[in-house]
């Protein structure tokens, strides 16, 4: 089940509303909380069993196992061995459970391509959202074992960190820190509700009409195989992925923080406008922000970050980037590209940075730009070669303009120019009415405008991925 889905609007969130919002316990805040912590979890792990029931089991026994050791890592704090015991095993369990399931297939197929082997395996699909809840586990494990917070006592309230449906697909990320006072102390009233309504409309408008037009263009366009494309056919392509790619991911990140909100808890906003940056580190100082977070927290500066001179610097960015490549995926073209970004990102800080100063900002922005769209070859393609395929492509190797060229400009050029404007926040950016009672109404008549849209879409369409549920 996804978000854009009349399956998910019209029938599994009204119910979960009803059941969440009618009081029980009218008189006992504490109780009322207790059952609205029930129906959320419940309805979160019937939200991840829709698609892939067998999972289930696999998401309760990481609930289980870590709420039991969190609370032996607490109460182990007079004994530092067994601590330490302790939370290397959960680590360990944790990155086992992800490593069986995201790379055991790629760790098979590399040994027998290597030693030209035969090694005989089953691909195995991977259980939805198990990088993202799993990074959330880890999270609360080192923050309890390096005393950042205390063990969550609550198994309800631990499941309900971990299985919650709005951001357990695809993020944000959410570190328990910034979340362990809401699970037993939250605030809900029409305000904030409101504001998580508007949230979700506005991610809804961004998955469902520019994610899903933009992409069926660039898929389109890549129907006849990438090793054929000509140039402006490539680069449009490429383009429009770029868009895709936002949008579709920014749009989720906007929903889920739109229905935390309605839920009472404030998740981190994950993206700002990333394709305004003016620096491959500003991109992603805005890009994804939950996952750089957290890799800086539980990886860069645990490995010393910028603390122990330039070569060991330069070790800790490669190292976070060869990780954050393969979280992406296991395949040698998600490695490739955060190799793209590790060597950019040291370049950057180590060899360009005087020059980098001195370049007009507007310059410093095409240019970022244009190293981001290329790192998106990339990670569209399926492998490695492909992807080299593709920039093959773009650079001319088969030409520079087709038959079709022309027809697939001018179809496709609006709506492309007006997603271009919007994703570069050209339309936060012009005046609003001084009369508040008449922009409000406007603005609640634009929202409205928006979701029948939506609605339109999700039900006249078949084309609806999410790019990101792979992860």
């Amino acid at each position: 089940m996804v978000f854009s889905s009349a399956t998910f609007l019209f029938v599994f969130l009204p119910i979960v509303f009803a059941f969440y919002f009618i009081p029980f316990f009218r008189n006992d805040e504490r109780k009322e909380l207790k059952k609205k912590n029930i129906v959320l979890c419940l309805s979160s792990l019937v939200f991840y069993a829709w698609g892939e029931p067998v999972y289930i089991v696999l998401m309760l026994l990481s609930i289980v196992y870590n709420f039991n050791a969190g609370i032996d890592i607490e109460k182990n704090g007079n004994n530092p061995k067994a601590r330490k015991r302790i939370f290397v095993f959960a680590i360990l369990f944790n990155l086992l459970v992800l490593g069986f399931f995201k790379y055991s297939g790629f760790v098979v197929e590399n040994i027998n391509s290597i030693f030209s082997l035969n090694i005989k395996y089953e691909p195995l699909s991977l259980p939805v959202g198990i990088s993202f809840y799993t990074f959330q586990v880890l999270s609360y494990v080192i923050d309890v074992y390096r005393k950042d917070c205390r063990a969550q006592k609550s198994i309800l309230n631990f499941a309900t960190y971990i299985s919650m449906f709005p951001q357990l697909i695809a993020g944000p990320i959410v570190q328990y820190n910034d979340i362990e006072k809401a699970l037993s102390s939250r605030e809900h009233n029409v305000r904030k509700f409101s504001a998580g309504t508007l949230f979700f409309i506005r991610g809804l408008g961004k998955k469902v009409i520019f994610a899903n037009t933009i992409g069926a263009v660039y898929t389109n366009i890549c129907a006849g195989g990438v090793s054929s494309l000509k140039a402006v056919d490539a680069w449009f392509a490429i383009l429009c992925y770029t868009l895709q790619i936002y949008f579709d991911f920014s749009g989720y990140s906007d929903m889920a923080v739109g229905l935390g909100k309605m839920f009472g808890f404030d998740f981190v906003h994950n993206f700002n406008f990333p394709y305004c940056a003016v620096s491959i580190k500003d991109f992603w100082s805005r890009w994804h922000i939950s996952l750089s977070s957290w890799f800086r927290d539980y990886v860069y500066i645990p490995l010393g970050g910028n603390r122990k001179g330039t070569a060991r610097t330069i070790f800790n960015i490669a190292v976070v980037w060869t990780l954050t490549g393969l979280w992406h995926g296991a395949s040698w073209n998600f490695v490739a590209w955060g190799a793209f970004y590790g060597i950019l990102l040291i370049a950057e800080k180590y060899v360009f940075k005087d020059v980098i100063e001195k370049i007009p900002r507007p310059v410093r922005r095409v240019i970022t730009m244009l190293i981001v769209i290329i790192g998106w070859v990339f990670f569209s393609s399926e492998t490695l070669s492909a992807a080299v395929e593709f920039l093959r492509s773009m650079f001319g190797a088969n030409g520079f303009v087709s038959a079709d060229t022309g027809y697939i400009l001018r179809n496709n050029i609006f709506p492309f120019a007006v997603m271009s404007l919007s994703a570069l926040g050209f339309f936060k950016k012009l005046p609003t009415l001084k009369n508040v009672p008449l922009r409000l109404a406007f603005q609640a008549a634009g929202y409205i405008v928006v979701f029948i849209l939506c609605i339109v879409f999700i039900v006249s369409s078949t084309y609806n991925p999410f790019l990101y549920f792979r992860f």
